[in-house]
């Protein structure tokens, strides 16, 4: 396989997980998928700032949220995020913690 094609296939298996967890399957929780699969939407939405941000084009975690989110992040929590137990938050902090680091909070 040539190269464009992998970068093709790779940016459509991005666009279709994209879309399943934006559109098919909004009753998923964040803190869930940080949880158990250690990232989440937002995990996602940094990959694609940083991404950006390395091919010079600049892009704050807040508008690589909405670009992902396809709205803004107050939109998506009113319309989609739950309360998390305690227990949950204390799981995600730890996962936060070993997956993605305290500086990218």
């Amino acid at each position: 396989m040539d190269k464009q094609t992998q970068i093709e296939l790779e940016a459509a298996a991005f666009r279709t997980l994209r879309e399943h967890l934006m559109e098919k399957r909004t009753d998923v929780q964040n803190i869930d998928m940080m949880n158990l699969a250690g990232f989440c939407r937002n995990c996602l939405s940094r990959w694609y700032q940083e991404a950006a941000n390395e091919r010079g084009i600049e892009m704050d975690k807040n508008e690589a949220r909405e670009i992902f989110y396809g709205m803004t992040m107050d939109d998506w929590k009113a319309n989609y995020q739950t309360d998390a137990s305690a227990e949950k938050q204390q799981a995600f902090e730890k996962s936060f913690a070993e997956n993605v680091g305290t500086d990218k909070a």
